[in-house]
């Protein structure tokens, strides 16, 4: 990939350089502008991946230089920088899709963050996502959807029927499986992708910033809104808006959320002020929003309104045909990326990877051929390459003994007292067990272990009853739900313990 840049517009040079200073280096490329004209030039010619531009220049309004700049591409993520923290010039840039303001003096620790999101926000846009083979010369940058399976090409049959539609998407499908991906392609050959494209993951925000997060919020309307701020809705007008893990939203934004769908206006929070809007939503989750909905958790109204075109990603243990593509894309990849040359993968590394179960899906499968080729000392990737769990779950020889020492059951469960004759989980022995065997991640395989013997018990006490389960456990029914997907035990919508 190549290095992302940086223009930066500001008529004080002291500015300029010390930005170019502090931000330089050889991941990021800083280019400087004193004006608005050579900043206007300098992005016609280099076409930076981001812009950061001062409010006051001594040519044009920092306003109309970002209409330029839209005009020349609206992917371009353009940050405002303003002496007046008050301004509504600033506002109004925000407004009409800046990406973000920022006050002066700019603090440099915020600076870096904000140029951090704005460049990977230019890269969604601009970088395609297209579907096919393993990676190949033809497309430049191309992050690709890997997979030529009977399952992958219905995927791709309805990315194509729907990307022209404009209309709402739900793509679902297990973490790992691709969905940011597969809404970047609906994106892409959408009659809207020279517009912006912003990914906003609903899971990683507490409710109420989520909310001001996509709506915006009005000044005074919660302690700390002390000025406007314009929300994700307002600023990518025209555009597409991907809302990962939709099935955490809470129900106060959902209400709100299914107000945008149906009519394409919404209120900032702490306003009475109807804004219109024009964007396409794709949201995506790894939930069953359909058994959410029985249980009060998810909006009937909104699912129905999401659920129009729906796109199911297969997780990778459903099409394992597909893996050989996925390894020879991946270590096409990391050879460039790592400066390797593996040009051989052994029958026997190849039947390690086949005969996984893959429970991270694609994300865990790149991670450990990453692993494997950063371990590689010669052009052939062998399985003591592999990430230690594989070598010790799949050596013929210590199979059976790795199990034993790693506390995972023949099914790939870990054993507790209801997977193992050896009676009820003891985390001494098992954390003696891992620290002899050698085996990495210990703090997450015990964390993992304890969890699943917590809930299986619980769930067995209650006899799958969630909502009891989830009250004594002081947590949620929709984490309690997660917790159960993530350690195996969510075999139907009964829970453990029934039958």
């Amino acid at each position: 990939m190549p290095t992302p840049k940086l223009l930066v517009i500001d008529d004080e040079p002291n500015i300029t350089f010390t930005i170019a200073e502090t931000l330089g280096s050889g991941a990021l490329k800083v280019l400087t502008a004193g004006t608005a004209r050579e900043g206007i030039d300098t992005l016609q010619r280099m076409r930076p991946d981001v812009v950061l531009c001062d409010v006051r220049l001594p040519d044009m309004s920092g306003l109309d230089v970002f209409d330029r700049m839209h005009q020349i591409d609206p992917r371009i993520p353009v940050i405002i920088m303003t002496a007046f923290a008050k301004t509504e010039t600033a506002i109004e840039a925000m407004r009409r899709g800046a990406f973000e303001y920022l006050v002066k003096p700019v603090d440099f620790n915020v600076l870096k963050q904000v140029v951090a999101r704005a460049i990977e926000v230019s890269r969604l846009s601009h970088v395609p996502a297209v579907m096919g083979q393993a990676a190949t010369d033809d497309v430049e940058n191309a992050e690709r959807i890997i997979g030529l399976s009977p399952a992958m090409q219905e995927v791709y049959k309805t990315i194509g029927r729907v990307a022209s539609q404009d209309a709402t998407v739900l793509v679902l499908g297990e973490s790992g499986t691709g969905k940011e991906l597969v809404a970047r392609a609906i994106y892409h050959y959408s009659k809207r992708s020279q517009m912006p494209f912003l990914a906003v993951n609903c899971a990683s925000l507490p409710e109420s910033l989520l909310e001001s997060e996509l709506f915006g919020h009005e000044k005074g309307a919660f302690t700390g809104a002390d000025q406007r701020r314009i929300g994700k809705f307002e600023q990518v007008n025209g555009g597409t808006i991907f809302l990962d893990e939709i099935g955490d939203m809470s129900a106060a934004t959902q209400a709100k959320a299914l107000r945008l769908v149906q009519q394409q206006e919404f209120e900032r929070v702490g306003g009475n002020i109807t804004i219109q809007t024009d964007v396409r939503i794709i949201a995506a989750t790894n939930q069953d929003l359909s058994t959410m909905v029985a249980e009060g958790m998810f909006r009937q109204d909104l699912y129905y309104r999401l659920n129009g075109f729906t796109i199911r990603l297969p997780p990778l243990r459903e099409r394992r045909e597909d893996i050989p593509l996925l390894l020879e894309h991946f270590v096409k990849v990391c050879n460039q990326e790592l400066g390797k040359n593996i040009r051989t993968v052994t029958e026997e590394t190849q039947a390690i990877l086949m005969s996984y179960n893959w429970p991270g899906n694609v994300r865990e499968f790149q991670s450990a051929i990453r692993f494997a080729m950063v371990h590689a000392t010669t052009d052939v990737l062998t399985p003591d390459c592999l990430p230690e769990p594989f070598r010790l779950r799949f050596s013929p020889d210590a199979e059976d003994e790795s199990r034993v020492l790693s506390g995972i059951a023949s099914d790939g469960t870990l054993m507790t007292d209801s997977h193992s004759s050896a009676g009820p989980l003891n985390v001494t022995d098992l954390t003696r067990r891992l620290l002899v065997s050698g085996q990495t991640d210990l703090y997450r395989e015990l964390v993992t272990a304890v969890d699943h013997a917590i809930l299986a018990e619980t769930m067995k006490h209650f006899d799958g009853n969630q909502f009891q389960a989830a009250e004594r456990l002081g947590i949620s029914r929709m984490t309690l739900r997660n917790k159960l997907r993530q350690a195996g035990l969510l075999a139907d919508k009964r829970g453990v313990g029934e039958g």
